[in-house]
């Protein structure tokens, strides 16, 4: 992926959620992130019990470097779309699109979400009824 789509992103971003630079580094963004893979795992069928010990696993070794993991995401990343004959930057794209024409329903989303890493903060137990 080009640093333009991800400008792109951020302009986005900026524009939806406001310019909370803050926001960016914050434990909040990781989570957001990990839920988006859960989520791609879950559309490729992946169960939740193999999930569960994918996380057993990761956390049973040392930590990586977070530009190293992020090369590693992107590549695997691609690997997997290929195997399911997707275009990976076909997909960003088409989520960008519709992302800029959600903008109140994203801001209403992310206002509604928890941060997980609060000590008040609890698991969603509800099941989505449709998917986004």
């Amino acid at each position: 992926m080009s640093a333009g789509f991800q400008d792109r992103v951020m302009g986005w971003w900026r524009q939806c959620l406001g310019s909370v630079e803050q926001s960016l580094q914050s434990p909040q963004r990781v989570h957001r992130f990990v839920e988006e893979a859960l989520e791609l795992a879950q559309a490729c069928n992946i169960p939740r019990e193999e999930c569960l010990a994918l996380v057993d696993y990761v956390y049973g070794r040392p930590t990586g470097e977070i530009g190293q993991e992020v090369g590693g995401v992107l590549t695997t990343l691609a690997v997997l779309c290929e195997g399911r004959g997707m275009d990976m930057a076909e997909c960003g794209e088409n989520e960008l699109e519709r992302c800029w024409s959600n903008f109140d329903k994203i801001r209403a989303k992310e206002a509604a979400k928890k941060d997980y890493a609060s000590p008040q903060a609890s698991w969603r137990t509800s099941q989505r009824s449709a998917p986004r």
